[in-house]
């Protein structure tokens, strides 16, 4: 019997992806298609075995090490920044209180600040599942810069920082966004989430631009063209 090396999430998560790849792919009767069924099949397998052979030649498993399971060229990276009119100050406060992530981060459920350096996330996942995971801030330099990644027992295996660097303009920072993230269905299910739906690093330039709405003019612009609703700014000092 094959052992399983991956959670529930993850099993979930690729079974779903694989069904998805498979449907798309059937529809294009092309050579094209025909890898994307392949791949779907590879990932429906994934999902009912619960065993990742990526994972075992790696020696990784869910819940590894973040640092292993990001090492070299594992998981997903992402760049990101925006120019926003507060100072480092004002963005670090607002930052530091993780809390206050998920009011810009549309992917984000919730975020629990347990004590000063760690943290329990929840975010949306495929098919209107969940994934949770606890991390710890590694380094914090006040009004300059944070640095997070997940420990044990995570679904989504993450590491990221936010730099405010003055623009030298009064009361005007730059900020940016650095990500580095192993998804429940690997690069896999990453290539499946753009063909279905937004990059990683276009929802985190969106997430940016509702960040500086905020910030700035406390509301949130909407397709529309009206603003969703002032939101106090006021409880991060």
């Amino acid at each position: 019997m094959i052992a399983s090396n991956l959670s529930l999430v993850e099993r979930s998560a690729s079974t779903v992806a694989g069904a998805m790849c498979m449907a798309f792919g059937l529809k294009q009767r092309s050579v094209a298609g025909a890898m994307l069924v392949g791949g779907g099949a590879a990932l429906i397998a994934r999902g009912a075995t619960g065993f990742c052979p990526v994972h075992a030649w790696m020696g990784t498993s869910n819940g590894s090490d973040t640092r292993a399971a990001l090492s070299g060229s594992g998981g997903i990276r992402v760049a990101e920044s925006v120019t926003i009119q507060r100072s480092p100050e004002e963005l670090y406060r607002f930052w530091r209180d993780l809390e206050n992530l998920p009011r810009f981060m549309t992917h984000l459920v919730s975020v629990k600040q347990t004590d000063p350096q760690h943290s329990h996330w929840v975010a949306q996942a495929p098919a209107g599942a969940t994934v949770e995971w606890d991390a710890e801030v590694i380094q914090d330099i006040p009004n300059q810069m944070i640095a997070w990644r997940t420990v044990q027992q995570a679904d989504v295996v993450s590491a990221g920082s936010v730099h405010f660097k003055p623009t030298g303009r009064p009361n005007e920072t730059n900020v940016r966004v650095t990500l580095q993230y192993d998804p429940p269905a690997g690069k896999i299910g990453a290539a499946v989430a753009r063909m279905f739906g937004k990059e990683p690093s276009q929802s985190i330039r969106e997430d940016l631009r509702r960040c500086k709405a905020l910030l700035e003019a406390g509301e949130f612009p909407t397709t529309e063209g009206q603003p969703r609703g002032r939101q106090s700014i006021l409880n991060y000092a």
